[in-house]
């Protein structure tokens, strides 16, 4: 999947950008109060995307 594409899904859902790390952007879920990190590659793995969604506690899309 690409990066970009769960970006949108992550801000369509609440989440917003913490801050930029040296190798991944830090989100959080304002809701839930649960923050995760997302490596900045162009393509990331669906089971990656998966950990990413439930580390925030919204629902993953397929």
């Amino acid at each position: 999947m690409k990066r970009s594409v769960l970006i949108k899904y992550l801000t369509d859902q609440g989440c917003c950008l913490v801050r930029e790390g040296a190798k991944h952007s830090w989100w959080i879920n304002p809701a839930q109060n649960r923050r995760t990190a997302i490596p900045r590659h162009r393509e990331i793995s669906d089971q990656l995307a998966l950990k990413i969604c439930k580390d925030l506690g919204i629902i993953a899309f397929k």
